[in-house]
Protein backbone atom coordinates (compact mmCIF):
# COMPACT_ATOMS: atom_id res chain seq x y z
CA UNK A 1 0.00 0.00 0.00
CA UNK A 2 1.57 3.50 -0.91
CA UNK A 3 0.88 6.54 1.14
CA UNK A 4 -1.10 9.48 -1.26
CA UNK A 5 -0.56 13.02 -0.14
CA UNK A 6 -4.21 15.31 0.48
CA UNK A 7 -4.42 17.24 -2.51
CA UNK A 8 -5.58 20.39 0.33
CA UNK A 9 -1.46 19.76 1.53
CA UNK A 10 1.23 21.96 -0.02
CA UNK A 11 4.89 21.51 0.66
CA UNK A 12 5.77 24.27 2.90
CA UNK A 13 8.75 26.10 2.29
CA UNK A 14 12.02 25.24 4.03
CA UNK A 15 12.44 28.55 6.47
CA UNK A 16 8.41 28.77 6.98
CA UNK A 17 9.08 28.44 10.85
CA UNK A 18 10.99 31.56 10.76
CA UNK A 19 10.01 33.90 12.77
CA UNK A 20 11.59 36.77 10.92
CA UNK A 21 9.73 35.75 8.03
CA UNK A 22 6.56 36.06 9.94
CA UNK A 23 7.34 39.40 11.38
CA UNK A 24 7.89 40.53 7.67
CA UNK A 25 5.37 39.20 5.76
CA UNK A 26 2.81 40.92 8.77
CA UNK A 27 4.47 44.54 8.54
CA UNK A 28 2.50 47.27 6.49
CA UNK A 29 4.08 49.12 3.61
CA UNK A 30 5.51 52.40 5.07
CA UNK A 31 2.73 55.22 4.54
CA UNK A 32 3.64 57.74 1.72
CA UNK A 33 2.36 61.16 2.41
CA UNK A 34 2.11 63.63 -0.97
CA UNK A 35 4.15 66.67 -0.47
CA UNK A 36 0.61 68.59 -1.23
CA UNK A 37 -0.95 66.90 1.95
CA UNK A 38 1.94 68.08 4.76
CA UNK A 39 1.02 70.88 6.82
CA UNK A 40 2.89 74.07 6.02
CA UNK A 41 4.45 74.21 9.55
CA UNK A 42 6.31 71.14 9.01
CA UNK A 43 7.61 71.42 5.41
CA UNK A 44 11.62 71.44 6.00
CA UNK A 45 13.08 75.41 5.80
CA UNK A 46 15.89 76.73 6.98
CA UNK A 47 15.82 78.94 9.59
CA UNK A 48 15.20 82.82 9.40
CA UNK A 49 17.50 84.68 11.60
CA UNK A 50 14.42 86.84 12.73
CA UNK A 51 13.04 83.18 13.71
CA UNK A 52 16.25 82.87 16.39
CA UNK A 53 16.37 85.94 17.53
CA UNK A 54 13.41 85.88 19.84
CA UNK A 55 15.19 82.22 21.60
CA UNK A 56 18.54 83.62 21.50
CA UNK A 57 17.83 86.80 24.72
CA UNK A 58 20.07 85.23 27.15
CA UNK A 59 19.22 86.54 30.71
CA UNK A 60 21.49 88.25 32.30
CA UNK A 61 23.07 86.64 35.77
CA UNK A 62 21.59 88.36 38.50
CA UNK A 63 23.49 87.23 42.03
CA UNK A 64 21.95 89.71 44.18
CA UNK A 65 20.24 88.67 47.69
CA UNK A 66 16.43 90.08 46.40
CA UNK A 67 16.99 87.49 42.91
CA UNK A 68 18.28 84.79 44.99
CA UNK A 69 15.08 84.86 47.27
CA UNK A 70 13.02 85.03 44.59
CA UNK A 71 14.01 82.33 43.04
CA UNK A 72 12.96 80.18 46.28
CA UNK A 73 9.68 78.74 45.48
CA UNK A 74 9.21 76.54 48.91
CA UNK A 75 10.10 76.76 52.19
CA UNK A 76 12.30 74.03 51.65
CA UNK A 77 14.49 75.33 48.78
CA UNK A 78 14.63 78.59 51.61
CA UNK A 79 15.81 76.09 54.34
CA UNK A 80 18.53 74.55 51.60
CA UNK A 81 19.76 78.37 51.27
CA UNK A 82 19.82 78.98 55.27
CA UNK A 83 21.87 76.03 55.43
CA UNK A 84 24.54 76.96 53.13
CA UNK A 85 24.97 80.21 54.57
CA UNK A 86 24.76 79.42 58.36
CA UNK A 87 27.41 77.70 60.69
CA UNK A 88 26.40 74.53 61.71
CA UNK A 89 25.70 75.01 65.18
CA UNK A 90 22.98 77.86 64.99
CA UNK A 91 21.49 75.71 62.19
CA UNK A 92 21.15 72.58 63.72
CA UNK A 93 19.87 74.40 66.75
CA UNK A 94 17.06 75.97 64.41
CA UNK A 95 16.52 72.75 62.37
CA UNK A 96 16.90 70.03 65.04
CA UNK A 97 14.34 68.40 67.49
CA UNK A 98 14.70 66.05 70.49
CA UNK A 99 16.33 62.23 70.50
CA UNK A 100 15.56 60.64 67.62
CA UNK A 101 13.81 63.40 65.83
CA UNK A 102 10.49 61.17 65.44
CA UNK A 103 8.17 63.80 66.49
CA UNK A 104 9.71 66.33 64.15
CA UNK A 105 9.24 63.77 61.52
CA UNK A 106 5.96 62.72 62.15
CA UNK A 107 4.49 66.18 62.55
CA UNK A 108 5.34 66.68 58.86
CA UNK A 109 4.50 63.65 58.00
CA UNK A 110 1.15 63.72 59.33
CA UNK A 111 -0.03 66.93 56.71
CA UNK A 112 1.05 64.91 53.69
CA UNK A 113 -0.69 62.12 54.86
CA UNK A 114 -4.05 63.77 53.64
CA UNK A 115 -6.04 64.13 50.98
CA UNK A 116 -7.57 67.35 49.46
CA UNK A 117 -11.33 67.17 48.31
CA UNK A 118 -11.85 70.22 45.78
CA UNK A 119 -15.28 71.03 44.82
CA UNK A 120 -15.91 72.52 41.31
CA UNK A 121 -17.30 75.20 40.14
CA UNK A 122 -17.59 77.81 42.40
CA UNK A 123 -16.25 81.67 42.14
CA UNK A 124 -12.62 81.66 43.32
CA UNK A 125 -11.56 84.70 41.42
CA UNK A 126 -10.73 86.69 44.56
CA UNK A 127 -9.44 84.86 47.90
CA UNK A 128 -9.88 86.47 51.33
CA UNK A 129 -7.28 84.94 53.31
CA UNK A 130 -8.18 87.21 56.51
CA UNK A 131 -9.30 86.20 59.98
CA UNK A 132 -10.17 86.92 63.44
CA UNK A 133 -7.57 85.69 65.40
CA UNK A 134 -8.34 86.59 69.97
CA UNK A 135 -10.28 89.74 68.91
CA UNK A 136 -8.48 91.57 66.20
CA UNK A 137 -8.13 90.93 62.40
CA UNK A 138 -5.04 89.06 60.73
CA UNK A 139 -4.84 89.61 57.09
CA UNK A 140 -3.30 86.30 56.84
CA UNK A 141 -4.14 83.00 58.97
CA UNK A 142 -0.91 82.77 60.82
CA UNK A 143 1.99 84.77 62.94
CA UNK A 144 5.15 84.39 63.59
CA UNK A 145 5.97 82.13 66.63
CA UNK A 146 8.32 82.83 69.35
CA UNK A 147 11.91 81.58 69.35
CA UNK A 148 14.91 81.50 71.24
CA UNK A 149 18.14 83.18 70.38
CA UNK A 150 17.09 84.38 67.46
CA UNK A 151 19.84 86.58 66.17
CA UNK A 152 22.11 83.69 66.65
CA UNK A 153 20.62 82.25 63.67
CA UNK A 154 20.94 85.63 62.29
CA UNK A 155 22.40 89.19 63.30
CA UNK A 156 19.03 90.76 61.72
CA UNK A 157 16.81 88.27 64.25
CA UNK A 158 13.62 89.53 66.31
CA UNK A 159 13.93 93.15 64.57
CA UNK A 160 13.44 91.39 60.98
CA UNK A 161 10.40 89.18 62.35
CA UNK A 162 8.58 91.74 63.90
CA UNK A 163 8.95 94.16 60.55
CA UNK A 164 8.35 91.41 58.10
CA UNK A 165 5.33 90.44 60.35
CA UNK A 166 4.20 94.21 60.43
CA UNK A 167 4.10 94.70 56.90
CA UNK A 168 2.36 91.48 55.94
CA UNK A 169 -0.32 92.45 58.88
CA UNK A 170 -0.19 89.53 61.18
CA UNK A 171 0.81 88.56 64.46
CA UNK A 172 4.64 88.63 65.64
CA UNK A 173 5.57 86.76 69.19
CA UNK A 174 8.48 87.45 70.80
CA UNK A 175 10.26 84.56 73.15
CA UNK A 176 11.25 85.15 76.64
CA UNK A 177 14.41 83.77 75.39
CA UNK A 178 14.70 86.45 72.32
CA UNK A 179 17.50 88.09 71.78
CA UNK A 180 15.83 92.05 71.23
CA UNK A 181 14.14 93.57 74.17
CA UNK A 182 10.56 94.10 75.00
CA UNK A 183 10.87 97.07 74.30
CA UNK A 184 13.46 97.54 70.88
CA UNK A 185 10.81 95.54 69.18
CA UNK A 186 8.32 97.69 69.87
CA UNK A 187 10.32 100.44 68.78
CA UNK A 188 11.30 98.63 65.80
CA UNK A 189 7.18 97.29 64.71
CA UNK A 190 5.63 100.20 66.22
CA UNK A 191 2.55 99.43 64.05
CA UNK A 192 2.73 96.20 64.26
CA UNK A 193 0.57 93.36 66.63
CA UNK A 194 2.97 92.14 69.20
CA UNK A 195 2.70 89.69 71.16
CA UNK A 196 4.79 88.18 74.30
CA UNK A 197 5.96 84.52 75.23
CA UNK A 198 6.66 84.09 78.85
CA UNK A 199 8.17 81.28 80.62
CA UNK A 200 7.54 81.48 84.37
CA UNK A 201 10.35 81.19 86.14
CA UNK A 202 11.47 80.10 89.83
CA UNK A 203 11.44 84.00 90.44
CA UNK A 204 7.89 84.83 90.71
CA UNK A 205 9.02 88.66 90.90
CA UNK A 206 10.93 88.86 87.88
CA UNK A 207 7.78 87.11 85.85
CA UNK A 208 5.64 89.76 87.08
CA UNK A 209 8.56 92.53 85.33
CA UNK A 210 8.52 90.99 82.28
CA UNK A 211 4.45 90.88 82.27
CA UNK A 212 4.31 94.35 83.35
CA UNK A 213 6.87 95.53 80.58
CA UNK A 214 5.09 93.81 77.97
CA UNK A 215 1.83 95.27 78.75
CA UNK A 216 3.54 98.70 78.94
CA UNK A 217 4.95 98.00 75.49
CA UNK A 218 1.93 97.62 73.86
CA UNK A 219 1.67 93.66 73.51
CA UNK A 220 -2.57 92.57 73.45
CA UNK A 221 -1.61 88.62 73.77
CA UNK A 222 0.94 86.77 76.36
CA UNK A 223 1.64 83.42 75.63
CA UNK A 224 2.33 81.22 78.47
CA UNK A 225 4.59 78.07 77.39
CA UNK A 226 3.87 75.00 79.72
CA UNK A 227 5.92 72.02 78.37
CA UNK A 228 9.26 72.73 79.39
CA UNK A 229 9.63 71.57 83.04
CA UNK A 230 12.79 70.20 82.11
CA UNK A 231 15.11 70.94 78.87
CA UNK A 232 14.44 68.35 76.15
CA UNK A 233 17.30 66.07 74.35
CA UNK A 234 18.11 68.38 72.00
CA UNK A 235 20.89 65.78 70.98
CA UNK A 236 22.52 68.07 67.55
CA UNK A 237 23.21 71.01 70.30
CA UNK A 238 24.73 68.41 72.07
CA UNK A 239 27.26 66.90 69.73
CA UNK A 240 27.98 70.48 68.22
CA UNK A 241 29.31 71.94 71.71
CA UNK A 242 26.53 74.80 71.33
CA UNK A 243 26.00 77.45 73.53
CA UNK A 244 25.64 80.98 73.94
CA UNK A 245 26.83 82.90 73.10
CA UNK A 246 28.80 80.14 70.64
CA UNK A 247 32.09 79.69 71.16
CA UNK A 248 35.33 79.80 68.70
CA UNK A 249 36.54 76.50 68.49
CA UNK A 250 38.79 74.85 65.89
CA UNK A 251 34.97 73.53 63.94
CA UNK A 252 33.41 76.69 64.47
CA UNK A 253 36.81 78.41 62.69
CA UNK A 254 36.54 76.22 60.09
CA UNK A 255 33.39 76.66 59.60
CA UNK A 256 33.46 80.38 59.09
CA UNK A 257 35.58 79.54 56.27
CA UNK A 258 32.06 78.59 54.57
CA UNK A 259 30.03 81.32 56.00
CA UNK A 260 32.48 84.55 56.24
CA UNK A 261 29.04 86.86 56.09
CA UNK A 262 27.43 85.16 58.93
CA UNK A 263 30.55 85.79 60.83
CA UNK A 264 31.00 89.15 59.86
CA UNK A 265 27.71 90.23 60.95
CA UNK A 266 28.03 88.17 64.21
CA UNK A 267 31.28 89.72 64.99
CA UNK A 268 30.71 93.10 64.09
CA UNK A 269 26.94 93.69 65.67
CA UNK A 270 25.81 94.07 69.01
CA UNK A 271 26.41 90.95 70.86
CA UNK A 272 23.75 88.53 71.92
CA UNK A 273 21.76 89.64 74.65
CA UNK A 274 18.29 88.06 75.87
CA UNK A 275 14.69 89.81 75.57
CA UNK A 276 14.61 89.05 79.84
CA UNK A 277 17.61 87.36 81.04
CA UNK A 278 21.03 89.02 82.29
CA UNK A 279 23.55 87.88 80.00
CA UNK A 280 24.43 84.43 79.90
CA UNK A 281 27.23 82.24 79.25
CA UNK A 282 26.39 78.31 79.14
CA UNK A 283 24.54 75.23 77.41
CA UNK A 284 20.98 76.20 76.33
CA UNK A 285 19.99 73.20 78.32
CA UNK A 286 21.41 74.74 81.33
CA UNK A 287 20.05 78.08 81.23
CA UNK A 288 16.53 76.02 81.11
CA UNK A 289 17.03 73.73 83.65
CA UNK A 290 18.43 76.42 85.89
CA UNK A 291 15.82 79.61 85.34
CA UNK A 292 12.63 77.95 84.53
CA UNK A 293 9.97 76.41 87.24
CA UNK A 294 9.48 72.68 87.48
CA UNK A 295 6.73 73.23 89.57
CA UNK A 296 4.14 74.62 87.87
CA UNK A 297 0.81 73.96 88.14
CA UNK A 298 -3.25 75.24 87.43
CA UNK A 299 -2.55 77.97 90.69
CA UNK A 300 0.07 79.29 88.40
CA UNK A 301 -2.11 79.68 85.92
CA UNK A 302 -5.21 81.12 87.67
CA UNK A 303 -2.20 83.56 89.02
CA UNK A 304 -1.99 84.93 85.63
CA UNK A 305 -4.91 85.00 84.44
CA UNK A 306 -5.71 87.55 87.33
CA UNK A 307 -2.67 89.36 86.47
CA UNK A 308 -2.55 89.75 83.14
CA UNK A 309 -5.30 91.83 82.26
CA UNK A 310 -5.23 90.79 77.66
CA UNK A 311 -5.51 87.85 76.27
CA UNK A 312 -3.85 84.86 77.73
CA UNK A 313 -2.79 81.46 75.29
CA UNK A 314 -1.55 78.52 76.56
CA UNK A 315 0.92 76.70 74.78
CA UNK A 316 2.21 73.34 75.07
CA UNK A 317 -1.72 71.83 74.83
CA UNK A 318 -1.05 68.22 73.94
CA UNK A 319 -4.15 66.68 75.34
CA UNK A 320 -8.17 66.86 75.28
CA UNK A 321 -8.27 66.40 78.65
CA UNK A 322 -5.98 69.84 79.28
CA UNK A 323 -7.27 71.70 76.53
CA UNK A 324 -10.66 71.16 78.41
CA UNK A 325 -9.05 72.10 82.03
CA UNK A 326 -6.88 75.54 80.67
CA UNK A 327 -10.00 76.84 79.27
CA UNK A 328 -11.76 76.06 82.54
CA UNK A 329 -8.72 78.46 83.77
CA UNK A 330 -9.85 81.00 81.84
CA UNK A 331 -7.18 80.93 78.81
CA UNK A 332 -8.69 82.77 76.23
CA UNK A 333 -6.94 80.36 73.29
CA UNK A 334 -4.87 77.12 73.11
CA UNK A 335 -2.07 76.13 71.07
CA UNK A 336 -1.52 72.54 70.25
CA UNK A 337 1.89 72.14 70.45
CA UNK A 338 4.47 69.66 71.00
CA UNK A 339 7.27 72.90 70.90
CA UNK A 340 8.20 71.73 67.83
CA UNK A 341 9.20 67.94 68.56
CA UNK A 342 12.18 69.78 70.87
CA UNK A 343 11.00 68.55 74.39
CA UNK A 344 9.78 65.18 74.52
CA UNK A 345 10.04 62.53 71.32
CA UNK A 346 7.57 61.19 70.21
CA UNK A 347 4.63 63.16 71.43
CA UNK A 348 1.43 63.48 70.32
CA UNK A 349 1.12 65.29 66.54
CA UNK A 350 -1.08 68.32 66.86
CA UNK A 351 -2.40 67.60 63.37
CA UNK A 352 -3.51 64.56 64.50
CA UNK A 353 -5.05 65.78 67.77
CA UNK A 354 -6.79 69.06 66.53
CA UNK A 355 -10.42 67.12 65.35
CA UNK A 356 -10.22 65.71 68.81
CA UNK A 357 -10.08 69.23 70.49
CA UNK A 358 -12.21 71.49 68.49
CA UNK A 359 -14.80 69.07 68.53
CA UNK A 360 -14.27 68.94 72.56
CA UNK A 361 -14.56 72.49 72.90
CA UNK A 362 -17.72 73.08 70.63
CA UNK A 363 -19.46 70.26 73.00
CA UNK A 364 -18.31 72.67 75.78
CA UNK A 365 -19.69 75.71 73.97
CA UNK A 366 -16.20 77.46 74.28
CA UNK A 367 -15.44 80.41 72.36
CA UNK A 368 -11.61 79.97 72.58
CA UNK A 369 -8.96 79.72 69.76
CA UNK A 370 -7.41 76.71 68.77
CA UNK A 371 -4.04 77.44 67.66
CA UNK A 372 -1.44 75.22 66.22
CA UNK A 373 1.99 74.77 65.49
CA UNK A 374 4.75 72.00 64.52
CA UNK A 375 5.26 70.76 61.43
CA UNK A 376 4.28 73.28 58.73
CA UNK A 377 6.29 73.48 55.31
CA UNK A 378 3.59 74.98 53.30
CA UNK A 379 0.77 77.29 52.78
CA UNK A 380 -1.10 73.85 51.77
CA UNK A 381 -0.09 72.74 55.58
CA UNK A 382 -2.25 76.01 56.94
CA UNK A 383 -5.04 75.39 54.77
CA UNK A 384 -5.39 71.58 56.20
CA UNK A 385 -5.16 72.98 59.60
CA UNK A 386 -7.91 75.49 59.09
CA UNK A 387 -10.05 72.64 57.35
CA UNK A 388 -10.12 70.76 60.26
CA UNK A 389 -10.81 73.05 63.02
CA UNK A 390 -7.94 75.28 63.63
CA UNK A 391 -8.77 78.87 64.22
CA UNK A 392 -4.93 80.06 63.32
CA UNK A 393 -1.47 79.00 62.83
CA UNK A 394 1.90 80.03 64.18
CA UNK A 395 5.20 79.51 62.07
CA UNK A 396 8.51 78.69 63.69
CA UNK A 397 11.22 77.00 61.34
CA UNK A 398 9.92 78.45 58.29
CA UNK A 399 10.22 81.85 59.40
CA UNK A 400 13.63 80.80 60.40
CA UNK A 401 15.15 79.48 57.66
CA UNK A 402 13.67 82.44 55.40
CA UNK A 403 15.99 84.84 58.05
CA UNK A 404 19.23 82.39 57.48
CA UNK A 405 18.55 82.68 53.52
CA UNK A 406 18.15 86.46 53.66
CA UNK A 407 17.47 88.31 56.87
CA UNK A 408 14.21 90.60 56.85
CA UNK A 409 13.88 89.93 52.82
CA UNK A 410 14.32 86.30 53.38
CA UNK A 411 11.61 86.57 56.58
CA UNK A 412 9.53 88.67 53.76
CA UNK A 413 9.76 85.79 51.20
CA UNK A 414 8.65 82.82 53.65
CA UNK A 415 5.80 85.22 54.05
CA UNK A 416 5.11 85.89 50.46
CA UNK A 417 5.29 81.33 49.83
CA UNK A 418 2.75 80.43 52.25
CA UNK A 419 0.67 83.69 51.52
CA UNK A 420 0.72 82.23 47.43
CA UNK A 421 0.84 79.10 48.54
CA UNK A 422 -2.54 79.23 50.72
CA UNK A 423 -4.76 81.57 47.80
CA UNK A 424 -3.82 78.42 45.14
CA UNK A 425 -4.91 75.91 47.68
CA UNK A 426 -8.25 77.25 48.46
CA UNK A 427 -8.92 78.40 44.70
CA UNK A 428 -8.37 74.69 43.84
CA UNK A 429 -10.33 73.56 46.41
CA UNK A 430 -13.35 76.01 45.60
CA UNK A 431 -12.63 78.22 48.87
CA UNK A 432 -12.94 81.59 48.52
CA UNK A 433 -12.80 82.54 52.27
CA UNK A 434 -11.36 81.22 54.98
CA UNK A 435 -13.88 80.59 56.80
CA UNK A 436 -15.89 78.54 54.48
CA UNK A 437 -13.20 76.00 55.23
CA UNK A 438 -14.30 72.51 56.54
CA UNK A 439 -13.87 69.50 57.10
CA UNK A 440 -15.54 68.31 54.21
CA UNK A 441 -12.16 69.43 52.47
CA UNK A 442 -9.27 67.66 54.04
CA UNK A 443 -9.35 63.40 54.18
CA UNK A 444 -6.66 61.99 56.59
CA UNK A 445 -5.16 58.93 54.74
CA UNK A 446 -4.21 55.71 56.87
CA UNK A 447 -0.39 54.69 56.98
Amino acid sequence: MTDTLDPKITAEPANAGSDQNVTRQQQPAPAVVHPSLVPPALKRRIPKVSDLAPLMQFKKPEFSKTARLKRASTIWELRDMAKRRTPQAPFDYTDGAAEEEITLRRARQAFQDIEFRPGILRDVSRIDLRTEILGKESRLPFGIAPTGFTRMMQSEGEYAGSQAAEAAGIPYTLSTMGTASIEDVATAAPNGRNWFQLYLWTDRDRSLELIERAAKAGNDTLMVTVDTAVAGARLRDVRNGMTIPPALTIKTVLDASYRPAWWFNFLTHEPLTFASLSRYTGTVADLINSMFDPTLTYEDLDWLRETWKGKLVVKGIQTVEDARRVVDHGADGIILSNHGGRQLDRAPIPFHLLPEVTTALKADNSEAAVILDTGIMSGADIVAALALGADFALIGRAYLYGLMAGGREGVDRTIQILEKDMTRTMALLGVSKVEDLNPDHVRLLQR
